[in-house]
């Protein structure tokens, strides 16, 4: 008498795991790896305590411009600072800064992008005329003169970023909005019966939005660059506060005497941009339906 299993036999259930099964391609390595490094920084602006526990602003007189060694692992400063704490520490405001000005352009420029995308007349044309006024000038031209009217400091240095890179957020999503509405699954709700905001809120937003996450993961890279340059500039964050950018103007003048000051801040910020570049090509690759 034969029984019938509940389930499929194990060298089904292999043969179709291995069928779905796709090996990753090193795009997925590079990616995966770009994560991680993102993560690592995400902990050190969270927690820096975590990895760094002694005090960034800590100075030790006897070991000035001291070279790497296994006492100070990045060096120490002209002020006989621990520069490995300092970079850890300078996480913090160097990401917030990113993640702010990302943050207020992303939802200003979205909200812009849609209004000129779903409405006619009067209200994209306006939107679209500021945004040509706006994207005339390169984002960190824009943000050193915003900061210029305002002032200095980290809090200015996050709004001027992000007013600068609200046209670009703005075009992508009116471009994104006017190819949803004109596809066929629009019309097809529209016929089904579906209300203006049914259909708006189902159909249009989320699938104009679609890639925002994977601009927004490459404008966080160029964000957090833009603000180590204004505080490079001394428009940021002030010292003796460790930020990355400001880490590299106090350095600078010590260059021939202590390399170090400058190379390993300078690195964490470029690491963390081409982490952020990565994983944003990467998503932008998947969003698109290529490996």
């Amino acid at each position: 008498m034969s029984t019938t299993l509940p389930f499929p036999r194990t060298p089904a259930l292999v043969a179709g795991f291995l069928a779905r099964w796709r090996w990753p391609t090193p795009g997925d390595v590079v990616a995966l790896l770009s994560l991680a490094v993102l993560l690592l920084f995400l902990v050190a602006a969270v927690q820096p305590a975590w990895l760094a526990p002694g005090d960034p602003l800590a100075a030790d007189r006897t070991a000035l411009l001291s070279a790497p060694s296994t006492v100070h692992v990045f060096g120490t400063d002209a002020l006989g600072r621990d520069v490995y704490t300092r970079v850890v520490h300078g996480a913090r405001p160097s990401l917030a800064l990113g993640f702010g000005a990302v943050a207020l352009a992303l939802t200003v420029g979205t909200l812009l992008g849609l209004l000129a995308g779903l409405t006619r007349r009067v209200v994209p044309t306006v939107i679209l005329r500021l945004t040509d006024i706006g994207a005339a000038f390169p984002e960190l031209l824009m943000a050193i003169f915003i900061v210029a009217l305002f002032g200095s400091g980290m809090g200015h240095a996050t709004v001027a970023i992000g007013i600068a890179g609200i046209p670009y957020y703005t075009r992508v999503v009116r471009a994104q909005a006017l190819q949803v509405r004109a596809t066929a699954y629009v019309e097809a709700a529209r016929s089904l019966g579906l209300t203006r905001a049914e259909v708006l809120l189902r159909h249009l937003v989320p699938n104009a939005l679609r890639p925002v996450m994977a601009i927004a993961t490459l404008g966080l890279g160029s964000a957090t660059l833009a603000g180590a340059a204004l505080s490079f500039l001394g428009l940021g964050n002030p010292p003796p506060a460790p930020e990355w950018g400001s880490m590299l103007t106090q350095a600078r003048s010590f260059l021939t005497l202590g390399w170090w000051a400058a190379v390993f801040p300078g690195a964490a910020l470029t690491l963390f941009v081409m982490s952020t570049t990565v994983l944003g090509q990467w998503l932008r690759r998947r969003l698109e339906g290529r490996r």
